[in-house]
């Protein structure tokens, strides 16, 4: 460690203006390409849900969160039961079962609440209130993960909040945002308290996965998960699983919505330790005009040269906040488990600023 640090201050001035060029944009474009990876998978689960629930009537958005989450139970859970030592399963129970319950719940009710929401709002309310979510994780990030953020992180928000309202004034011209919404007050307030606990869940996401593992992350929520949407499954669904009529077609939609969430869940904690729950949640509003690009051929959408523009601007606005590294204001004496991975906010970033700072250090 020592002779790398010594190494990087004694790098000659040719040389890291050679060298260091090449690594941020190679670190952007893969925080691009990983933010996009996950946006396809939501938009898988977007496109077999709608297909459920468009062409053989079947919405029961708690049953395919219960199947995700039972096979996260069965590869991560399971998993865990065979570590050893303080990674071991009964071990983490022991300590800090209560801590996974309180986060369960979080996730849970958050996909399960913004789901409900179209039952009472229009599409346009959603996409619109579910942007809700991003400031509330920044402000969760600030306080709980000591995120120091600058001004060009804020406008790089901005405009992907801009390219989300591009996106919705497209879907209004198209005629997407119809809806018979029962009560839009009431669908308006879900979608706002599963975008904020979207935004809790993502943060304890980021808190565990950088400080103690990804396993756990992933083993813990798969466990409680899978009790607590088993447990309002058998309240909530119970008539609307017994009217399916099952077919292969059917059994085929549910388990590709499962496979995609699965991925999804399995591949965001690798992003997050590259990159942050804020920077994800910034890759990932692309999602939904991949769900529309689909259904221009699957469901017969109306096409609109904003829906581009609207991509357009998210990727700029996505870029941007990546171009920047955020800072991280640890106190000075923390009980906080130290970090155990690389797991730092633009890490590319951030080592080029090491290696234009040594120089001068070293005069």
């Amino acid at each position: 460690m020592g002779s790398t640090h010594h190494s990087r201050a004694l790098l000659p001035e040719v040389g890291r203006h050679l060298v260091v060029p090449c690594l941020p944009s190679r670190n952007i474009l893969k925080t691009v390409a990983l933010g996009q990876m996950l946006s396809l998978c939501i938009c898988g689960t977007a496109i077999t849900s709608q297909y459920l629930a468009e062409r053989y009537r079947v919405n029961t958005p708690m049953l395919q969160s219960f199947i995700n989450y039972c096979l996260l139970l069965l590869f991560y859970t399971v998993m865990l039961a065979f570590q050893s030592g303080s990674d071991n399963l009964l071990h983490i129970l022991k300590r800090k079962w209560w801590k996974y319950v309180l986060l369960g719940l979080a996730d849970v009710e958050a996909n399960y609440l913004i789901v409900r929401a179209y039952q009472y709002t229009t599409l346009t309310s959603v996409q619109l209130l579910d942007c809700f979510g991003i400031p509330v994780l920044m402000a969760l990030s600030w306080f709980v993960l000591y995120a120091r953020y600058r001004v060009i992180h804020l406008i790089a928000v901005a405009v992907c909040l801009l390219g989300v309202g591009t996106m919705v004034g497209a879907d209004i011209l198209a005629g997407r945002e119809d809806n018979s919404g029962s009560d839009v007050l009431i669908g308006d307030i879900l979608v706002l308290l599963g975008a904020s606990l979207y935004a809790v869940s993502n943060v304890c996401e980021e808190y565990i996965v950088k400080r103690l593992s990804r396993q756990e992350f992933l083993g813990m929520v798969g466990l409680f998960g899978t009790i607590i949407s088993g447990i309002q499954l058998s309240i909530v669904e119970c008539k609307d699983i017994a009217s399916i009529q099952w077919d292969w077609k059917i059994a085929l939609l549910f388990v590709a919505f499962a496979l995609c969430m699965f991925c999804l869940y399995s591949f965001m904690p690798l992003v997050i330790q590259v990159t942050s729950a804020t920077s994800v949640n910034l890759g990932i509003l692309t999602a939904d005009l991949y769900s529309l690009f689909f259904g221009l051929f699957l469901f017969g959408y109306k096409f609109s040269g904003l829906y581009l523009l609207s991509f357009t601007v998210i990727m700029v606005g996505f870029v941007l906040y990546c171009s920047t590294p955020t800072r991280t204001a640890e106190p000075a004496e923390s009980s906080v488990p130290p970090i155990t991975s690389i797991g730092v906010d633009n890490l590319g970033l951030k080592l080029e600023e090491n290696l234009q700072e040594a120089p001068s250090a070293a005069l």
